[in-house]
């Protein structure tokens, strides 16, 4: 047994494993902690890539195509389901309302994107010919799902759960020229009286009775 003298003075020395007996010494966790750097993170690798693409030259009388640029934000501390609603929230917005609307959204993803936007922005004008960097919009906002970190968390009567920390990657792509106009990046079909009457007509004379003539 333990002396109370001695972990008296093993307290007072902060050096209480000395005065342990080597059964409890052995279960004790004494592995030094894991840090990020020893945590494998993956990122996308084929998104960048579109940006090194090469077209071939275009016929006088062929619309000219516009210039676009591939930028990614990786490894944010941010679940991929919440971060979708901003991505989402983008699409189809210039690049200055984006920004300026990311200012007001009370998430913390919203940071995340912004700033992912606004580095996409000063790469298309230094480095991919983009004349004015107002004259860019989001075609395209995705999200992808980053590494999930596994963990311990506490509950009553000395019991444990799993808790997940979960991290997303952000991709985005800047296309020159104007953005469509409102309402017409994303496809509704027709609201009004008279169309969703002849849709539902339509609907109900491509009916057929099944097995007959």
């Amino acid at each position: 047994m333990l002396c109370l003298s001695n972990i008296g003075k093993a307290l007072a020395s902060k050096n209480f494993t000395n005065f342990l007996p080597s059964v409890y010494f052995q279960a004790l966790h004494t592995s030094s902690p894991a840090t990020k750097k020893d945590l494998v993170f993956s990122e996308p690798t084929r998104w960048p890539v579109y940006n090194d693409q090469i077209f071939p030259p275009q016929s006088p009388d062929e619309p000219r195509r516009p210039a676009f640029v591939c930028h990614m934000k990786t490894n944010i501390k941010y679940s991929p389901k919440k971060l979708w609603y901003v991505a989402c929230f983008v699409r189809g917005m210039s690049v200055d309302e984006a920004i300026d609307q990311l200012k007001f959204v009370p998430r913390k993803g919203a940071e995340a994107v912004r700033q992912c936007i606004e580095e996409a922005q000063k790469l298309a004008v230094e480095e991919h010919n983009v004349e004015f960097k107002s004259n860019l919009w989001v075609a395209e906002s995705r999200v992808a799902k980053g590494i999930t970190i596994k963990g311990i968390r506490r509950h009553a009567k000395m019991r444990m759960g799993c808790i997940k920390y979960r991290y997303s990657h952000y991709l985005v792509r800047l296309e020159e020229g104007k953005p469509p106009a409102k309402g017409e990046y994303y496809w509704h079909g027709p609201n009004d009286g008279p169309s969703l009457l002849d849709d539902w007509l339509a609907m109900m004379r491509r009916r057929k009775i099944i097995s007959s003539l």
